[in-house]
């Protein structure tokens, strides 16, 4: 349901629609923890958004940002959805490299003050 007459739309059914959220009342519990924020602040699952509003999601252990384009409240597939807003999430910091953990001999003691002196320097401590 989108039209010329809607000029705002709940974020929990906004963020069901456009995929942030499998279902509504995920979206909502989303709401409620804290995690949807609409312009910056915290958003109640019955506050309205509306086209140019910036919706901050925390969503699989990353935050993402968008900027409402298109007002929805039916879901609809992705590429539909893809147009009722613009992504504006940073890409992610590129991946370290993180030395192999150092095993040590089965039934070969406790570590020496020198072992872990020397583990220390291998793990980059």
């Amino acid at each position: 349901m989108t039209g010329p007459a809607m000029t705002s739309v709940r974020v929990d059914a906004w963020a069901w629609a456009v995929r942030l959220y499998k279902t509504r009342s995920a979206a909502s519990t989303a709401c409620k923890a804290g995690h949807l924020k609409v312009n910056g602040d915290r958003a109640k699952p019955s506050q309205q958004v509306k086209v140019g509003d910036e919706v901050r999601a925390y969503v699989g252990g990353t935050e993402k940002i968008y900027i409402a384009r298109k007002l929805i409240v039916k879901r609809v597939g992705a590429a539909v959805a893809a147009d009722c807003f613009e992504d504006l999430t940073p890409p992610p910091p590129p991946k370290t490299e993180t030395p192999s953990d150092v095993t040590r001999e089965r039934g070969s003691g406790r570590p020496t003050k020198r072992d872990r002196r020397l583990l220390d320097q291998l793990r980059g401590h």
